[in-house]
């Protein structure tokens, strides 16, 4: 897989089907609208999908991979006679009022959901719901690849392909722009509604321009909802609590978090207190919050005594809203310095001391992005990080963490990595008995901390999260059933989609090289994306970065390819080989002990030279393909399969996806040399 959406048809094809769109005088421009909207439409599904269905706010690669799939067969119908592109509209106006009607929500009166724990929704169990969206969002995109497809074969093939990179770098860069200003999903709609009209044949007008109002109208009244706001990583909804001042803040359809003042909070929610009532110095001192919210952790220290307290959370409207609402002001208090980030960066960036620190329920309800298992707080509770928030205590300082953990195993395994850490057992509060509600608080030295309790392990202990194995609520190294029956019933109507949409699947045969390749290119691009996370923060403005930064490398490599006589292959994949063995045997925590600015420098080395290496090995082999409907079908069907091995993290760890990459380019190596030297048939 050449990148994000590597594409190829052969060219010189007639365009068929329906009137030209508005733009088809100049089909450059039109193939790179063609290809932001494609884009857009992909981060708009994932996103919106995500904070509707609430599986989907953990599972959201599947929408990546309906995206693949759909794009593929939007390929393989290229050459076909009817144009089903101007459809495209009326597919993404069904869906979107399909998931409306469904209204799927968690079924529960609060707390905080384990990513692999058990839980009740309203609506259609998950076995269910995903196919139907995967199989929704394969169609749609579909349409759209088919008219990107219809465009694409207008000019050479790596002409082609560099005007679709330039078109998917816009697309990114204007979902994270309406990211960053909060729009709501009417304005994505109208994004999107917009290239459609200008770029998509017209088809039946009247059936687009209806459709089209749909989409935006359904979108608009999903806008409107009254105490709703969206952050660049959810839907937020605040509704009004019994007491006075009091809200329930819920996102993606979760509760998450409550605003109330300090003495409803001490009547109602202890925990928060535990952390100070274990000190044994009469006043906390400076104050380090990690997942600070809507800010009630943040004035129960005040109301303590603190001197001053550092609030860091990674969503800014959830700050924005606690700033405007809570009863108390905390965000107001001069001894408040607020900091938007991710909380595992900022203590890696950060040289400060506290007395007392704080992880305040800093659990997300939705992944880093759609191509991954990786939650927003993975990496804040490895040993890794865990230790880094020790080496920010001052002497005699106090390290805090409470939460609704949901099972007793999920205690024990915190309880012993900070045993780990720290040499010596935590204090362990149970609060109550919902969602097992408890609180651990650990010392530099146990003479820091006054322990009625201290922690003792109930069963066997699981071994801690670490910045390798970031899964901190998957129990054992293993893929859960629920991930193998989802993946069987993607895997099940991928084959047969491109079958239909491409023929025999034997016809791509010759290409299997292709396939190697498409599955290695997406293990490569999903390493990449989470240890540039790891390394600079979960935040949706890395993200962006990242995949930004992905596809200037592609186009690099295209633009070198379409100018200069590149290298045998018997040259490139040797260098390809030696930059992945590069990225495998320099561990992220090397980089880590850079300082900020020679770490971003070194990591773009070691990440982004495969990719670049990758796409140079592409595109060579990609424009000497003789059928290339057969190939892309072959590339689209790796793809695949790399998204499914994506999960092979799960019992591996990120870093040993290094080792399936280079298998997987080897393979493509010695399958490409036999297809090249097998003799003609006739």
């Amino acid at each position: 897989m050449g990148g994000l959406t590597s594409t190829g048809v052969p060219t010189g094809a007639p365009h068929r089907g329906g009137a030209l769109p508005a733009v088809a005088s100049r089909p450059r421009l039109q193939l790179l609208l063609l290809s932001a909207l494609m884009l857009f439409v992909e981060l708009f599904l994932i996103r919106w999908t995500g904070s509707r269905v609430v599986y989907l706010s953990y599972f959201s690669n599947f929408v990546l991979l309906g995206s693949f799939l759909g794009i593929g067969i939007g390929f393989l119908r290229g050459k076909a006679r009817a144009d089903l592109s101007p459809y495209a509209p009326v597919a993404l106006a069904l869906l979107v009022g399909i998931v409306l009607l469904l209204r799927i929500e968690i079924d529960r009166s609060g707390g905080q959901l384990i990513y692999y724990g058990g839980f009740t929704a309203a609506g259609l169990p998950p076995p269910v719901v995903l196919p139907i969206i995967f199989v929704a969002v394969a169609a749609i995109m579909a349409l759209i690849g088919e008219g990107v497809a219809r465009t694409f074969v207008r000019f050479a093939p790596l002409e082609a392909y560099a005007l679709d990179i330039g078109g998917s770098l816009l697309g990114i860069v204007g979902f994270s722009l309406l990211s960053f200003t909060g729009a709501p999903p009417v304005a994505w709609g109208l994004v999107a509604a917009a290239l459609m009209v200008l770029a998509l044949p017209a088809g039946r007008r009247l059936v687009q321009v209806a459709a089209v109002l749909l989409l935006v109208g359904l979108l608009a009244r999903d806008s409107v909802t009254r105490n709703m706001s969206w952050s660049p990583y959810y839907r937020i909804v605040v509704a009004p609590l019994g007491q006075p001042g009091g809200y329930a803040v819920s996102v993606n359809g979760i509760p998450h978090q409550t605003i109330s003042s300090v003495a409803q909070r001490r009547a109602e929610e202890p925990v928060y207190f535990v952390p100070f009532e274990r000190l044994v110095r009469t006043d906390p001192g400076r104050v380090l919050v990690v997942g600070a919210g809507t800010g009630s952790d943040v004035a129960v220290a005040l109301s303590l005594g603190a001197s001053s307290v550092d609030a860091v959370e990674i969503d800014p409207r959830l700050q924005q809203i606690g700033a405007e609402l809570h009863p108390d002001h905390p965000y107001a208090d001069p001894r408040v310095r607020v900091v938007i980030d991710d909380g595992r960066a900022f203590l890696e960036r950060s040289h400060a001391q506290y007395d007392l620190i704080l992880f305040a329920l800093p659990d997300s309800l939705t992944l880093v992005s759609g191509q991954s298992s990786l939650r927003l707080e993975s990496y804040l509770f490895t040993r890794e990080a865990l230790a880094q928030a020790r080496a920010h205590l001052a002497p005699g300082g106090v390290f805090a963490m409470y939460n609704y953990y949901r099972e007793t195993w999920l205690i024990d395994r915190l309880a012993g990595t900070l045993r780990e850490v720290y040499g010596h057992a935590p204090c362990l509060d149970s609060v109550g008995t919902l969602g097992h509600l408890a609180a651990l608080t650990i010392g530099l030295d146990a003479a820091s901390v006054r322990c009625p309790t201290n922690w003792s392990a109930t069963g066997e202990v699981v071994p801690p999260a670490t910045d390798d194995y970031p899964f901190l609520f998957l129990r054992h190294r293993e893929i859960p059933l629920f991930y193998l029956v989802s993946i069987g019933l993607i895997l099940a109507v991928s084959v047969i989609g491109v079958r239909v949409a491409g023929g025999p699947l034997r016809s791509m045969a010759p290409h299997l090289d292709l396939f190697w390749m498409g599955a290695a290119f997406l293990l490569l691009e999903t390493k990449s994306v989470v240890q540039f996370a790891l390394l600079f923060g979960t935040t949706w403005v890395v993200n962006a970065l990242v995949f930004g930064g992905i596809l200037l490398s592609v186009l690099a490599a295209v633009s070198l390819a379409r100018r200069v006589q590149l290298p045998r292959s018997a040259v490139l994949f040797p260098l390809l080989f030696v930059a992945v063995a590069v990225s495998w045997v320099i561990e992220p925590r090397t980089l880590l002990a850079l300082e900020p600015a020679w770490r971003f420098v070194a990591s773009i080395g070691v990440y982004f030279s495969p990719i670049f290496l990758a796409n140079l090995v592409f595109a060579q082999r990609f424009g000497a393909a003789e059928d290339s409907t057969a190939a892309f079908g072959a590339n689209l069907l790796g793809a695949m399969a790399g998204g499914v091995v994506e999960y092979a993290a799960l019992v591996t760890g990120y870093q040993a996806l290094a080792v399936l990459v280079a298998l997987l380019y080897a393979a493509a190596w010695v399958t490409g040399l036999r297809s090249r030297t097998a003799p003609a048939t006739a």
